[in-house]
């Protein structure tokens, strides 16, 4: 497994799968190694059910505020990015480090250091690239839980999330609801409908359009597709 993007100073890094312990993933492959980039901020507390989970959205990664793990402020280097929920998160705020032990972790699949395309296959030792699995919110969902538990987590307080990060928080319910006390689902859906599917669709095609994708190979990010497939 290869680290894909240092996200900040206080992105940490743990394996939750390993050849002994694989995760098998819910369109029936599997993958024999997975590493999660996260950062927590606070700490968990005696009893262990003071934390907040928070899921980002297509595009997020773990860096979710400009926080110490203690939960105090930090000056963000140049080239780093910034957090892309400081408006609710530190002290005194919506989710606060001096109550709440915060987690964040980058999701399966992306592109801020957790397993994802760009990580090296062990089976062929190259980048898995069109290659990777088939994966599904409740994949992403079972790396999370995979995650937690080491931490000391007996109880989640509350998941929040929105867009696809919302389905996690759902899929959060209906899978793990015994653990979880509350859940804040925020512009989201249980499913997707058939425009949002043909929209998505459309937006793939724009993507594997561009000549700079190269068939899935491609060394330079296919940047005019991108770029109209988030304009879609």
């Amino acid at each position: 497994m290869s680290i894909v993007a240092e996200i900040h100073l206080n992105t940490q890094y743990r394996f939750v799968a390993s050849p002994d312990n694989p995760l098998k993933l819910q369109f029936g492959d599997a993958l024999r190694e997975v590493a999660v980039a996260y950062e927590t901020y606070g700490k968990l507390n005696s009893s262990a059910d003071n934390a907040v989970l928070i899921c980002h959205a297509l595009t997020g990664n773990a860096h979710v505020a400009d926080l110490s793990t203690d939960g105090d402020p930090v000056e963000v280097i140049a080239g780093q990015p910034f957090g892309w929920w400081n408006e609710l998160i530190g002290r005194g705020k919506v989710f606060d480090p001096d109550k709440h032990f915060i987690i964040c972790s980058n999701i399966l699949g992306g592109c801020y250091g957790t397993t994802g395309p760009l990580s090296i296959n062990p089976a062929t030792g190259e980048r898995y690239g069109i290659d990777f699995p088939l994966i599904s919110v409740r994949d992403k969902v079972e790396v999370l839980d995979r995650l937690v538990q080491p931490l000391g987590v007996k109880r989640l307080q509350s998941v929040v999330g929105g867009s696809l990060g919302g389905m996690q928080v759902l899929e959060w319910a209906a899978s793990h609801g015994d653990i979880v006390d509350s859940i804040i689902p925020i512009a989201t859906a249980s499913r997707h409908s058939a425009w949002a599917i043909g929209l998505n669709e459309t937006a793939r095609q724009a993507i594997q359009n561009d000549p700079a994708w190269e068939q899935g190979s491609y060394r330079e990010q296919p940047e005019q597709g991108l770029s109209l497939a988030r304009m879609i």
